[in-house]
């Protein structure tokens, strides 16, 4: 099989026996037709990326030197709502006051139901993302499991509840520890939720959700890696190995080498599997 075409963040799926589905996602900007790919067929299989040097934004769709904040041209990485500030600092959104980089995006993004949860790895993590978006946002991160906190009318009230437990909690993942698959499996999701409702000020806890449904998430993987080696494009335009597994949007190769898929959005490949 050989493929060419821009790479895209990995659409997700959780089936049934809650084992991810990722779909491999190849974009062409000119003819602006896609093409995916069960990315888990793949696994056990040598496969290339071998980069054609062209990266095309995102957004605007034009020929960029370098990629911005995971597939953005300079311009939109400083103008367009999908990077504004706001979607890394929550608490700063201002879409329900009709405020915004583009109003109309605002309303139909972070105008919108968002959740707060409590994700599980080798620690507790916070996290927030709109309420369409799950499970996808837990897999990305390559949470082991994952429960619902708190459900919010829109992204600044998320927002506000997240920077509230930050103190307790971390916001960020470790992505080597979650690749080498280091899991506490002391962490009890439920039962850190509602010990948080006795804690939190009224004025937040009256979005924690009734939902206490824990989410477990299981990855095709084949063997984790004791030890891990991020790997790039532009440093080494040819990226080869066996397929071990995916974890979040990382491909896992024989040798520990792993590629982050989403930091490659916007990059043309040609996709080649033996």
């Amino acid at each position: 099989m050989q493929i060419k075409g821009e790479l895209r963040k990995m659409p997700v799926h959780l089936n049934h026996d809650n084992l991810v589905e990722y779909q491999l996602l190849f974009y062409h900007t000119n003819q602006k037709t896609e093409l995916s790919v069960l990315a888990n067929d793949f696994i056990g299989s040598q496969i290339t990326f071998k980069f054609t040097g062209n990266i095309y934004c995102i957004s605007c769709g034009i020929k960029t030197v370098s990629s911005f904040n995971q597939g953005f041209c300079y311009n939109c990485f400083k103008n367009s709502p999908e990077s504004a500030e706001c979607i890394i600092r929550p608490e700063l959104c201002r879409a329900h006051e009709g405020i915004g980089r583009d109003v109309a995006w605002e309303q139909i993004n972070h105008n919108q139901p968002h959740i707060v949860y409590l994700a599980a790895t080798d620690a507790i993590k916070v996290g927030i993302t709109r309420k369409s978006n799950i499970p996808a946002r837990w897999i990305d991160q390559g949470a082991s499991e994952a429960i619902i906190l708190a459900e919010t009318p829109n992204r600044y009230e998320a927002g506000i509840i997240e920077v509230a437990l930050k103190s307790t909690f971390v916001d960020k993942t470790n992505w080597r520890t979650m690749l080498t698959n280091q899991i506490d499996t002391s962490i009890d999701l439920e039962s850190k939720k509602w010990e948080l409702e006795e804690i939190l000020p009224s004025d937040i806890s009256q979005y924690i959700s009734d939902e206490d449904q824990l989410t477990p998430i299981n990855y095709p993987v084949i063997q984790f890696p004791e030890k891990v080696s991020s790997v790039n494009l532009e440093k080494q335009p040819e990226i080869t190995g066996k397929l071990m597994g995916i974890k979040g949007q990382y491909f896992l190769f024989e040798n520990g080498k792993v590629m982050n898929i989403r930091r490659h959005t916007g990059y043309e490949v040609e996709f080649i599997v033996e």
